[in-house]
């Protein structure tokens, strides 16, 4: 779920509440080779399990795991590993031990729009203004629906700022956080998918507005009672008494734990539960929307919601409604991934075979270990227990090199802010993808050993990893592609050509050399009036001419505290902190108050200019100074309102 441990120059600030980081590698580990078709029984996951997660977890850095698997309607196996307490080292409990599931919480508030759905109380393609009491701005000509808050396609931007706390203090009402800011929107409807912690909050305030109870209450009433799901909440924090079964959250089992994690945006990743009850919800799915002789949906219901429903860069899996399909081995399987920045976890449906699989984990890891052990643990399930037959390699295609040349250069998420200061920080995510010699593509990924991974073109437009599995596919409208998903991440965002206006290519160097070269230009007068001091010469301007070779100076250090101490801000920001809950906002104000002051520069670069050209004493050095001086000016402050480095807006 969070918009910020996606960003590529700080690995992984948790995609809060949601998915994996964007672009980061999935790939094989090599292991040592699985009997094709191996039956799942509970004595053979037990044995496989038990090889795989205590050595996982330690070589991970991680504290504990929970691990269940259901099957034909019952619970196959569930386990604990590691420890809920590091300190006290209380084992991990399947049926006690509350984890976080993140953004697994998704699909228990867009079921909860299934089920109004079905009893006409909702229209999944109705304005969602019609059933809100305040008002989504139009724009793009189209209305936001239901159907786009759920399949992340409403083409909201980025939010990242209040999504989570851990004072209880800073907890907010789910109409408060809908209300505080509207988000823009930076897609028409229906079109692109952007991943939306809001977007799908906003399905759960609807839920509370026309069921007429608060959105907690009526999971618990329409869900989890129904499911028998008793160690299953949405209050934050935990209800009394509760605590003492919640598992401790670590960024990694060698350092301390963190206080628990408020979500404010309660519907999108708010949930507590135990790996129990996630069998019994995955059950219920499995069996049609039915568990325990309670209906939570109907089976018309529950296969629409399970059915792909957007595709953008077929043939690789879409949307459905919630869900997001990872089909392999050509079994149909759909699942969610749920992150805070302290749990981690999985879920996967294999809906043709009757299987679920949860998985969750107390701790993000030694360099996100967790994310790792979870992609490689529904490879290796899948490889064991559903192999794909075997296929002959695809043949490289002969328009590799043509196709591929459309795919080189700079690209950027959809999932992604546009205004405010993460605006700037997301520049460092951007990708760039490049044709080897042989036609092959790379676009900065790296396997598990740390080679590069190379793509080669097995159909119109589809690439399949060089010696992996992992395919991209394009889109491409009148000769140009216009967007790029990857098959090891899920379908809620895909990669666009990043605008030669706003490339990090030429931003990022430009404002680095402007902000220098003012460095420079102010470090020059105190070295020069020591210079004189030293040879006892006097200062050679006076006036007018004098008042501006200061001021520019001056002028020149204030953007120099401006750039370096906002952007040092936000990469300690988000290099270090947990929560993001506006306490570091005055010390970007205060960044931003030299910005502005810095400003007047546009002013006495020119003057400056001017009177050192008008000056015949000048030499052409001064002279050529002062234009490169100027020019930084200028360079500083485009780019600054540009980056929204100086924005109005604190929202972000």
């Amino acid at each position: 779920m969070s918009p910020l441990k996606s960003l590529a120059f700080i690995g992984a600030l948790a995609l809060v509440l949601g998915t994996a980081g964007p672009m980061v590698a999935q790939t094989t580990v090599t292991a040592p080779a699985e009997p094709a078709g191996q039956a799942l029984t509970a004595a053979d996951a037990t044995t496989w399990l038990d090889g795989l997660m205590p050595y996982a977890i330690r070589r991970g850095d991680i504290a504990g795991a929970v691990v269940i698997v259901v099957k034909d309607g019952q619970v196959l196996v569930e386990k604990g590993y590691g420890a809920s307490d590091v300190k006290t080292q209380a084992p991990m409990s399947p049926t006690t031990t509350l984890m976080r599931p993140g953004s697994i919480s998704k699909l228990f508030t867009e079921t909860a729009v299934m089920q109004l759905v079905e009893q006409h109380k909702l229209d999944l393609d109705a304005d969602v203004n019609t059933y809100i009491d305040f008002k989504i701005p139009p724009a793009f000509g189209k209305p936001i629906t239901l159907r786009n808050l759920i399949q992340h396609t409403a083409g909201f931007g980025e939010v990242a700022k209040h999504l989570i706390v851990t004072n209880p203090a800073d907890a907010r009402s789910i109409e408060s956080y809908l209300k505080t800011w509207i988000p823009p929107r930076i897609f028409p409807p229906g079109e692109v998918p952007a991943y939306s912690n809001y977007g799908v909050t906003l399905a759960g305030y609807i839920v509370q507005r026309v069921s007429g109870e608060p959105f907690d209450d009526y999971i618990a009433h329409h869900i989890f009672q129904p499911l028998g799901m008793a160690h299953s909440t949405f209050d934050q924090p935990l209800p009394a008494g509760w605590s003492v079964n919640m598992a401790k959250g670590y960024l990694t089992a060698s350092t301390p734990a963190h206080p628990f994690e408020i979500v404010n945006a309660v519907p999108a990743g708010g949930l507590s539960t135990t790996a129990d009850d996630m069998g019994r919800f995955m059950l219920a799915h499995l069996n049609h929307g039915s568990y325990g002789g309670a209906q939570i949906l109907q089976a018309q219901t529950a296969d629409e919601m399970h059915r792909q429903s957007f595709q953008l860069t077929p043939p690789l899996p879409g949307m459905a409604l919630g869900f997001y399909h990872e089909d392999r081995n050509g079994h149909e399987i759909i699942g969610h991934a749920g992150d805070l920045n302290l749990f981690h976890s999985d879920l996967h449906l294999f809906l043709n075979d009757g299987v679920g699989l949860f998985v969750s984990f107390n701790s993000a890891g030694k360099a996100g270990a967790a994310q790792a052990i979870r992609s490689e643990l529904l490879r290796q399930f899948a490889d064991r227990y559903f192999p794909a037959p075997a296929v002959a390699p695809l043949p490289t295609l002969t328009t590799a090199k043509q196709d591929g040349a459309l795919m080189t250069g700079s690209w950027r998420l959809s999932r992604r802010p546009s205004d405010g200061l993460l605006d700037f920080a997301y520049l460092l995510s951007e990708k760039t993808i490049a044709m080897a010699p042989d036609g092959t593509l790379t676009a900065g990924l790296e396997n598990t050993g740390g080679a590069p991974i190379h793509w080669r073109e097995v159909g119109p437009f589809v690439w399949q990893e060089v010696g992996g599995e992992s395919r991209l596919a394009a889109v491409v409208k009148n000769g140009v592609v216009t967007a790029i998903g990857f098959d090891n991440e899920p379908p809620v965002f895909v990669l666009q050509h990043t605008p030669g206006s706003q490339k990090a290519g030429w931003i990022l160097p430009l404002l680095g050399a402007a902000t220098g070269l003012l460095a420079i230009f102010f470090l020059s007068w105190p070295l020069s009036a020591f210079i004189r001091w030293r040879y006892k010469a006097s200062f050679p301007h006076a006036g007018s001419r004098a008042a501006a070779y200061r001021t520019v100076r001056v002028l020149a250090l204030v953007e120099v505290v401006f750039v370096a101490g906002i952007v040092g801000a936000l990469v300690n920001l988000l290099s270090t902190a947990l929560v993001i809950d506006g306490a570091q906002d005055a010390t970007f104000r205060v960044f931003q108050l030299f910005g502005v002051v810095g400003l007047l520069g546009l002013l006495a670069g020119p003057w400056n200019l001017v009177l050192t050209w008008g000056d015949k004493t000048a030499s052409w050095w001064a002279k050529l100074t002062s234009v490169l001086v100027t020019a930084a000016f200028f360079a500083v402050t485009i780019l600054a309102f540009m980056t929204h480095l100086l924005t109005w807006s604190m929202n972000y």
